[in-house]
């Protein structure tokens, strides 16, 4: 693949990860190998953690106290933090286990999910809303209505990619727009995607356990729409009031003949479908394992589905023009951030994963135990400790250690509803009260401040979503888990 189409250069990060993925498919790179021994999580104190809440705090304080230096340095800064975890998992783990922890967390993890970001971001970065949309209170809100429904059926993050710009443009008049954005976390980028498989990575490794398909959108309607309307009402009148406060400004009107309200690039909505297409066929079909490196095993419809996502950003760049991406604001620096950021949170969080995993016998035994009282499961602590470790770990991994705890069984659990809509709720809705809490939430921060929009930082973020969002759960908890 070439480093530029149509006059985008493509990130560096990247190409790497096409040299490496090219590299696992070469036959001459398996290397026969069983029986790793793996990052004990029992064993492990919470001091393992420290890297991952250091490289928590750099995201969180860095870029106030320190702006320069984090604007220049934030992916070696990304990087100190994963040999800080690393390093002395080598000395006191050995070479062994370190190596296969780290190879098992990039082939198996961080490369999938860049490669799928970097898909989403490409192709609905050649999406562009022709027209002027005036950012109403109305039309914000019919945006994030729209949005919120379709991260159901093509992701949260496709349709935070998909709808985004058009917001961002539609507002770019206005003073007050950090709140629009904040709310389109919540609903588009989380929220909204609880109602399939295809929404959110956690209901997707569900459906891989066999949770039906439609279950998720027959058991979590009733939630989902309560919350999402509410959170759409209080945005409404937020955005009412803040919007008469600045008198009720009119964008200036373009000089020329004014664009008619349309869709430049639409060949990029096919090839979006197509993503969801390759995500789905990953977990419907079973091609068993093609490589194993180091006794990472990388499954072949894995290795296709990578393959498939980056021949369609491919068929992106080329079948769009670079006048569509331009005027639509596109660039790679977001991408670019949140690639050199994750790499360093993945690999800081391996431990933490880690600790989680071990349940009962981990550090977190404690918080563990509270989920079942005399062998009956506890809903709203289900809901809430699912959610608050979805908050700052993965969700998907969180989704499966509270999914295993609560027996899994995916029969018994959809007979049994209540626990199993708890954990569904948790790992998605929560998602939304930070920034890492779900893949989309940084890249929007991202684009947005890319766009002049002054976002709050990652504490000033967590006080909207802890003064909005966990009020809200408090009253679901409530109505649905007690």
């Amino acid at each position: 693949m070439p480093d530029s189409f149509g006059g985008f250069q493509m990130p560096k990060v990247l190409s790497f990860a096409c040299a490496l993925l090219c590299a696992l498919s070469a036959p001459c790179a398996a290397l026969a190998a069983a029986g790793h021994p793996t990052l004990p999580g029992a064993e492990l104190s919470a001091v393992w953690v420290v890297p991952f809440a250091c490289m928590l705090l750099s995201i969180a304080i860095m870029p106030l106290l320190l702006p320069s230096l984090w604007h220049h340095h934030f992916g070696k800064i990304a990087i100190f933090w994963a040999l800080a975890f690393l390093v002395p998992c080598m000395i006191v783990y050995g070479f062994s286990v370190t190596l296969y922890e780290l190879l098992h967390t990039i082939l198996l993890e961080y490369i999938p999910f860049l490669i799928l970001l970097f898909s989403l971001f490409t192709v609905a970065g050649g999406v562009r809303l022709k027209g002027t949309l005036v950012g109403t209170p109305a039309v914000n809100a019919a945006i994030l209505a729209v949005g919120t429904v379709l991260a159901s059926w093509m992701g949260t993050t496709g349709a935070a990619m998909l709808l985004i710009r058009p917001l961002l443009r539609a507002n770019a008049h206005r003073k007050y727009r950090v709140h629009s954005v904040i709310f389109f976390i919540f609903l588009v980028a989380n929220i909204g995607g609880s109602l399939t498989p295809l929404g959110d990575p956690p209901l997707f490794l569900g459906f891989l356990k066999g949770v039906s398909f439609f279950w998720t959108t027959t058991h979590m309607f009733l939630k989902t729409a309560l919350l999402s309307l509410v959170l759409l009402g209080i945005f409404f009148l937020l955005d009412t009031m803040l919007y008469r406060k600045e008198g009720c400004p009119v964008p200036p009107q373009p000089e020329g003949p004014q664009e008619k309200l349309g869709l430049d690039g639409k060949i990029n909505l096919l090839l979006l479908a197509g993503i969801v297409g390759a995500v789905l066929m990953s977990g419907l079909v079973q091609m068993g394992e093609l490589v194993n490196i180091y006794g990472v095993g990388v499954e072949g419809q894995n290795m296709l589905r990578d393959v498939l996502l980056l021949a369609i950003a491919w068929l992106s760049l080329r079948l769009t023009t670079q006048e569509c991406r331009e005027l639509n604001g596109f660039s790679w620096a977001p991408i670019e951030e949140v690639a050199k950021l994750f790499a360093g949170i993945f690999v800081s969080m391996i431990p933490a994963i880690q600790i989680l995993r071990a349940g009962t016998e981990g550090a977190l035994a404690p918080l563990i135990r509270l989920v079942s009282h005399e062998g009956e499961p506890v809903n709203y602590m289900y809901f809430w400790l699912t959610g608050m470790l979805s908050s700052f770990l993965d969700n998907a991994p969180t989704y499966l250690v509270f999914f295993n705890t609560a027996g899994g069984d995916p029969a018994h659990l959809m007979s049994h509803a209540s626990t199993l809509v708890a954990i569904s709720a948790g790992a998605v809705f929560m998602g939304a009260n930070t920034y890492i809490g779900n893949a989309p939430n940084f890249m929007v921060r991202s684009i947005a401040e890319e766009q002049g929009v002054p976002m709050p930082s990652f504490f000033g973020y967590m006080a909207w979503s802890f003064g909005i969002l966990v009020p809200l759960f408090a009253v679901m908890t409530f109505l649905f888990f007690v």
